[in-house]
């Protein structure tokens, strides 16, 4: 690993890994103009370009057929496994949800209402590679099944025989998704934001991807919804001294098994630097002079994964005000919320914890505005109104409100 002595040589070397990329942006405007001019067409001729597979339009979306298939053909074992960590993740989310409305009401009269709404259709994207990524279905769906959402349509690219597989039909079959295509890349994001002959347009998009993926979702948003704009995965560990060098080890290897993923130390142990100087592990550990200041320091990286490896890991939890997903203590590594806990897998990286938040029933749920007054409220705030209303030049808003007053 690299040794950095100061917090803004780890900043340069962060962001030099964030860089725009002018070409990918140009090409993917091209991909999503032809999706939306040409539909089904282009997603058919994007399919074969980058997928190497040739489809037809009646091939584009899986056949409950095929999804029962693929369900019959894997082991009970694994089924079972599926089946429990829906279960963890389903009992989590409903947790979370609570009323679906919040009231306020005055002796005048005066009614407000917080009314949650949930989307109506919801894609799930969910990426290629060379395992099944059954891990992104549920941790995708289940927020959003669980916040009521109707209809979830789920894309992923195909394989060279056409199929997806099956372990990620099998998990989709369990929660009841029906509404699968074999698509992929940035011509999926455009199919599913704007709509073709075959695909419904949907209200918001879901699911990381790569670069081409990310480009588009942060394209098409304002056209749908997006959950937010994934990058490489990271991870940073807060290390006091005596920490489990293994563990620390082990947990970089793991976040770096992702396509350029991010492996940062921050520590107070000149011993843990000298031996991870020795480890063959991309990354970067920076020394500090205190825990309080590692704390600093990782609120200003605001990584997607932080460890902390402290005797007392809670108390450094009250520092710790920017993160993705925090794991305290040696006992608990992120493969378990990448997995098995139950909070959602999808979580913001690139800095962007500072103001994105990890996956959650909010992210499925619109907040609708209710009001009602009566006309002794109406009176009630009149004079207010009235001062704000004329010094903003608005006479006509004033009007509106006159006008009832003296009716």
């Amino acid at each position: 690993m690299r040794v950095i002595r100061n917090f803004e040589t780890l900043e340069k070397l962060i962001l030099r890994k964030r860089r725009y990329n002018i070409k990918l942006t140009d090409r993917v405007v091209k991909i999503l103009k032809d999706v939306k001019e040409k539909g089904d067409e282009a997603i058919i001729e994007y399919t074969k370009r980058f997928d190497k597979v040739s489809l037809k339009v009646n091939e584009l979306r899986i056949s409950e057929s095929e999804i029962s298939a693929a369900f019959n053909e894997l082991d009970s074992k694994i089924i079972h496994s599926f089946k429990l960590v829906i279960d963890n993740v389903t009992k989590f989310y409903k947790k979370e949800v609570s009323s679906n409305f919040k009231c306020i009401r005055e002796s005048n009269g005066k009614v407000l209402i917080s009314k949650y709404i949930p989307l109506e259709r919801v894609g799930i994207y969910v990426p290629a590679g060379s395992a099944p990524l059954v891990s992104t279905v549920y941790m995708s769906a289940i927020p959003a099944i669980v916040a009521g959402v109707k209809e979830i349509v789920l894309a992923s690219p195909p394989r060279k025989d056409k199929t997806i597989n099956p372990f990620i039909l099998a998990v989709a079959s369990l929660l009841k998704i029906k509404e699968i295509y074999r698509i992929g890349g940035a011509q999926a994001i455009a199919a599913l934001a704007y709509g073709t002959k075959t695909i419904k347009k949907v209200d918001k998009i879901i699911g990381p991807g790569n670069e081409f993926v990310t480009e588009a979702k942060r394209q098409v948003f304002g056209e749908v919804g997006i959950d937010m704009l994934a990058g490489p995965s990271e991870i940073a560990i807060i290390a006091s001294r005596g920490s489990n060098i293994d563990y620390i080890v082990a947990d970089l290897e793991a976040q770096l098994e992702h396509h350029k993923g991010l492996g940062i130390v921050i520590t107070n142990s000149k011993k843990i630097i000298k031996e991870l100087k020795l480890k063959k592990i991309t990354g970067f550990v920076l020394k500090v002079k205190n825990l309080e200041e590692a704390c600093f320091i990782a609120n200003k990286i605001a990584p997607e994964h932080l460890e902390i490896f402290s005797k007392t890991p809670r108390k450094l939890l009250k520092k710790i005000k920017n993160a993705g997903a925090i794991f305290l203590g040696e006992n608990s590594p992120v493969a378990l919320g990448d997995y098995t806990a139950g909070p959602s897998h999808i979580l913001p990286t690139g800095g962007t914890a500072r103001f994105f938040s990890s996956l959650s029933t909010k992210e499925f749920l619109k907040e609708v505005h209710i009001i009602s007054y009566t006309k002794k409220a109406l009176q009630d705030e009149y004079e207010v109104l009235e001062k704000i209303a004329t010094l903003e030049g608005m006479t006509k808003h004033l009007e509106s409100v006159k006008k009832r007053l003296q009716g």
